[in-house]
């Protein structure tokens, strides 16, 4: 009897591109396993523009160094396919001869300061988040979009494309311009019920024309691109453009009991659901119904995440995240805590002094000791969590008995255990490179190796280990008391 030999083993390239880093990760699969390595890491270029002073991406390097990771993953074995992820909101202007126009102004420059008001001052607040579902935030792309109608008005006279990060990293890519649905929630200009843009919000924003194009879904081919090295021409798929979007795909849910975090720069904590939540609860909430994949949608509240122990560990010089992690398990627990969704903690001079600040108006003063700062961080993120799942458990009438942490900062372990403590149900940690198995998995979707998402999550499930962390303690009374008054 003629043995059946092995499948060819589908390869491909996850390109997840944070504010900090980006990555070209190979996924391979083969036999039902998925493995993921990494063959290329780079800072994410940004720079100040020398006309405007705005904050700005320099996506010219970003995308050589996404070529450069292709190179290198081609030189190993051939890849089949490549697809890009990125965070939300942030956004390229194409000219006519689809050369850019002005800067790619990054979210956290001030250039959105008082939009939001401005905006909801011709449309009523609750009436776009009627239209869009989406919480709000003063970068949101609406808001970067009055702020350029306000300030460089020309800009969008010249502009004919308005390309988000990953749909511009696809066309600098492919050569082929298109808009990818779960990126283009992020913007609060998607209208929910029609899953297109809302002409309503798009002359809100000040665009003099549409320059967007009906999103396309994610798993879908955008084109091709020729490898230099090899030669060989492979495909461009947009995954779930939105880095959590794909982490989402990828995170091992089982139920509808289950809520996700997926933490990075920042914390995204919500639930998989197969229709919205708009009504008066979800807007008091502030809740978003970001565009999922597959026909779902991710109702999550955008948290402030680990960028706030970022920030302290560069100003304090603290050696490695580990040793920050080790200081804080030896500090006192709930000592100080604070809102870690405050925004002056968006994009401050100095992390350390703003924490600072926000501890003293309570009639503290914080150490300068960074495992008491840590845990502080810690401390408050976990209480964060406790508080937006009773916030989803009232919008859905139904308790969360599962928090699952996916991505990079699920290998916190004592946020995990302080997750679970705050939470009082069992934490899920892992897997770690979510987002990049999203987006490889829905890549081999497109390719036909994989045949739905439940089959992705299971292979996810089967190829990478999590961590169960049961509570242990109890937060006092008080404290949790003392929290909900922050808020």
């Amino acid at each position: 009897m003629q043995e059946t030999s092995p499948s060819k083993p589908t390869r491909v390239a996850a390109v997840d591109m944070g504010a900090g880093s980006g990555r070209v990760m190979v996924a391979e699969l083969s036999d039902g396993h998925l493995s993921l390595t990494e063959v290329h890491r780079f800072e994410t270029p940004h720079v100040v523009d020398q006309v405007t002073g705005h904050e700005a991406w320099d996506h010219a390097k970003a995308v050589a160094n996404i070529r450069e990771g292709l190179e290198k993953a081609e030189a190993v074995a051939p890849i089949d396919s490549v697809g890009c992820d990125t965070w939300g909101v942030d956004f390229v202007l194409l000219d006519e001869d689809l050369q850019q126009v002005g800067p790619a102004v990054a979210y956290r420059d001030h250039r959105t300061d008082g939009m939001i008001e401005a905006v909801t001052a011709t449309m009523p607040a609750d009436e776009i988040y009627a239209r869009t579902g989406i919480q709000f935030a003063p970068y949101n792309s609406i808001y970067q979009l009055a702020a350029i109608a306000k300030q460089h008005p020309d800009w969008l006279k010249r502009a004919r494309h308005l390309l988000f990060t990953p749909d511009y990293l696809h066309f600098a890519l492919s050569g082929v311009v298109s808009n990818e649905y779960t990126i283009a929630t992020t913007s609060q200009l998607l209208n929910l019920k029609t899953r297109d843009w809302d002409p309503d919000l798009i002359k809100l924003a000040g665009l003099p024309h549409p320059l967007m194009k009906t999103p396309i879904q994610p798993g879908s081919v955008v084109g091709e691109m020729r490898l230099e090295t090899s030669g060989r021409i492979i495909k461009v798929i947009a995954p779930g453009g939105h880095d959590t979007a794909s982490a989402v795909a990828a995170a091992p849910l089982t139920g509808a009991d289950e809520a996700f975090v997926s933490s990075g720069t920042w914390s995204l904590m919500g639930i998989e659901s197969e229709t919205p939540y708009a009504g008066a609860l979800a807007r008091q909430f502030n809740v978003s119904n970001e565009g999922g994949v597959c026909g779902r949608y991710r109702v999550l509240k955008n948290l402030m995440g680990l960028w706030l122990i970022m920030g302290v560990r560069k100003e304090m010089g603290a050696a490695s995240f580990a040793e920050v992690v080790k200081a804080a398990e030896a500090a006192p627990a709930w000592g100080f805590i604070f809102n870690p969704d405050d925004q002056r903690l968006l994009n401050p001079d100095s992390m350390l002094g703003a924490i600072h600040t926000i501890i003293a108006e309570q009639g503290q003063a914080l150490p300068e000791d960074i495992g008491v700062i840590a845990r502080a961080i810690f401390d408050s993120l976990a209480l964060d969590y406790a508080r937006v799942k009773a916030e989803l458990e009232a919008l859905t009438g139904r308790p969360i008995t599962k928090v699952r942490i996916i991505g990079g900062g699920s290998q916190n372990q004592l946020l995990n255990q302080l997750t679970a403590d705050a939470c009082g149900v069992t934490v899920s940690a892992g897997p770690i490179e979510t987002s990049a198995l999203g987006n490889a998995c829905l890549q081999m979707m497109a390719l036909g190796a994989i045949g739905s998402l439940e089959e992705a999550r299971e292979i996810v499930r089967q190829s990478f280990a999590v961590t169960e962390v049961a509570p242990k303690s109890t937060v006092p009374t008080e404290v949790r008391e003392h929290f909900a008054q922050l808020h």
